[in-house]
């Protein structure tokens, strides 16, 4: 097994939770934030989306999924394009929401998508491409990688949380 077999797997995995986490869903539950200040499942998967759009996007040297492929239109959440939930507030949190699952696990999954593809070419010589210099150390293509799925598989992981309180 090479080493993008095993970021394929793992990127795989965070599909077969979201699709878990939103199916069967109703609307209302999706935006059930269980305190005032909670996140709920739909911000928990945009969110987990959009930071893995953008930073595979920016690695890759391609358009986020998000504004190539109209998305961000479909959502309607009036927020800035590249807007990824980072630092959002609880009235922010609030106001991402959806018309339905299929919305939300569809944008996921057409960001799966882009990530296989760029996965699937990659070498493990690659991995070691500096892809960020504002930090120190500066960080590789396979640290962004593997801090991206760390970051999904954690939101994922809370939002079948909440799954189970609703």
């Amino acid at each position: 097994m090479r080493s993008h077999d095993l970021l394929i797997d793992g990127y795989s995995r965070v599909q077969e939770e979201v699709h878990a986490a939103v199916d069967g869903l109703s609307v209302e539950h999706l935006h059930t934030r269980p305190a005032k200040d909670a996140n709920s499942v739909t911000w928990l998967i945009w969110h987990l989306t959009r930071v893995q759009d953008d930073h595979v996007a920016d690695a890759a040297g391609l358009e986020q999924v998000w504004t190539a492929q109209g998305w961000a239109e479909r959502f309607g959440l009036g927020l800035p394009a590249a807007d990824t939930g980072y630092g959002h507030t609880s009235r922010q949190v609030g106001r991402v929401k959806v018309a339905s699952g299929a919305l939300l696990v569809g944008y996921y999954d057409a960001v799966h998508e882009q990530t296989l593809g760029f996965l699937g070419a990659l070498t493990d010589k690659d991995l070691d491409r500096i892809v960020d210099e504002r930090w120190d150390p500066p960080v590789s293509l396979g640290v962004r990688l593997v801090s991206v799925l760390a970051d999904d598989l954690q939101h994922v992981g809370q939002a079948a949380y909440l799954r189970g309180l609703l």
